[in-house]
């Protein structure tokens, strides 16, 4: 049993995607970050970072939090969704550790400077906004060339998929530019059983 700690963001549907996906027996505990409830002693003693999502694996006593590390973790343990060795297992680790070195952190960025900042600061929304045309550029490049970011579905295109939808329309209106390979890509993704259950997650 896998409790997962969680709320209704990108990174938290990550991995309510994966335990979908897997078939792993889970149990949903809401964190709700507006209320600062990431703060909270109990959850930090599980995520040090003060960040959703993290996992306690029950049958092991493991406790992981950072949610690409997360879903190694339980492709690993479940047997899905990553190579075991070799070539395959390198494409797909390439492509989890840029959605979370750039195309995560990039895109929030950006959605903090248009939507959420104090105040329209045109240098910052033109420096992410760029950046992120460049990485989807980059995406939809990889998407024409594979049907999947790592040749098949993988916990790389379950940890790109819910950052990439969420931001499609904004960094497509910012440009005025439609990725033909993306839109192909997030609506195979967005047809999965698993993923239109796990994507709403947690239940409010």
């Amino acid at each position: 049993m896998i409790d997962l700690y969680t709320w209704t963001t990108p990174n938290g549907h990550k991995v309510s995607i994966a335990l979908e996906e897997m078939g792993l027996e889970h149990s949903i505990h809401p964190v709700n970050i507006g209320e600062g409830e990431q703060f909270s002693e109990h959850f930090q003693s599980i995520s040090p970072n003060g960040r959703i999502p993290a996992i306690v694996d029950r049958d092991t006593d493991i406790t992981v939090f950072e949610s690409g590390a997360i879903l190694v973790y339980l492709a690993e343990k479940s047997g899905k969704f990553l190579p075991e060795s070799g070539p395959a297992r390198a494409k797909v680790m390439e492509w989890l550790f840029w959605q979370m070195a750039g195309f995560g952190p990039m895109l929030g960025q950006l959605n903090h400077f248009v939507n959420t900042a104090d105040e329209q600061v045109p240098y910052a929304i033109k420096r992410y906004s760029d950046e992120v045309a460049r990485l989807y550029d980059v995406l939809d490049k990889r998407l024409d060339e594979a049907e999947y970011v790592g040749g098949d579905y993988s916990i790389a295109d379950m940890s790109i998929y819910p950052w990439s939808a969420v931001a499609y329309d904004l960094i497509k209106g910012l440009t005025g530019k439609t990725l033909a390979n993306v839109e192909r890509w997030q609506s195979a993704i967005a047809a999965r059983p698993a993923v239109q259950k796990g994507i709403l997650v947690p239940v409010l």
